[in-house]
């Protein structure tokens, strides 16, 4: 018989004294969404799943532990874009890998960031363009797996769409993604599956309920 594809993510039992254990098992282009109260543990899962925060329990990529890849290895692969994003220097640019800059402007314009948005200090740009420009650091560094917390949160609708357009079109080519949502309606729109973080359990939607 052939050989079982394992699955792009496997979680299981994580935990930390704050959150879990959680397991789940996310597919190779799958959108998994992710729901619960404010302050349920949604951002420390991910933080957890992307080795930023201290826990127990085991997390493979591709059916490989994660303690086989080094720290930034592993986050290059499976990557955290936090709701509030980290900017370390003045310039859009040099938050971009080299080389980079045609595509990030061909998706740029697909997320309606406005004409000569490299030219301008990220201090000057609004939050909305920096959480897509943010999105848009994160996919250009390629990696099979993105932790989405809240990554449409201070977007207007069309940006909205236009985020999940483009995300959607990733998943075609293989991305994974693990996508955290106060949003039913968002929920429902990305997900192939939703779960709920409930007393710190993940849950399937209906299961928490």
């Amino acid at each position: 018989m052939p050989a079982t594809t394992p699955p792009r993510l496997s979680i299981r039992t994580l935990q930390s004294p704050i959150s879990g254990p959680c397991s789940l098992e996310l597919g190779a282009g799958e959108c998994i969404a992710v729901m619960g109260a404010s302050g349920s543990g949604k951002s420390v899962l991910l933080r957890l799943i992307a080795d930023l925060d201290p826990g127990s329990g085991e997390v493979l990529l591709n059916g490989q532990p994660r303690s086989a890849f080094s720290g930034p290895a592993w986050r290059q692969q499976v990557m955290y874009l936090a709701a509030e994003p980290a900017w370390w220097g003045p310039t859009v640019l040099e938050h971009f890998p080299p080389g980079t800059q045609s595509a990030l402007l061909e998706m740029a314009s697909e997320l309606g960031l406005r004409q000569g948005f490299i030219d301008i200090p990220l201090t000057q740009l609004s939050t909305g363009e920096r959480q897509r420009l943010a999105l848009l650091r994160g996919l250009l560094r390629q990696p099979q797996v993105l932790l989405l917390d809240e990554p449409t949160a201070a977007l207007d609708e069309a940006s909205v769409a236009a985020v999940e357009q483009l995300l959607q079109g990733c998943q075609q080519q293989g991305l994974s993604l693990l996508w955290v949502t106060h949003s039913h309606a968002q929920a429902a729109r990305v997900g192939q599956r939703c779960m709920q973080l409930v007393d710190h359990q993940l849950l399937p939607m209906e299961a928490a309920q």
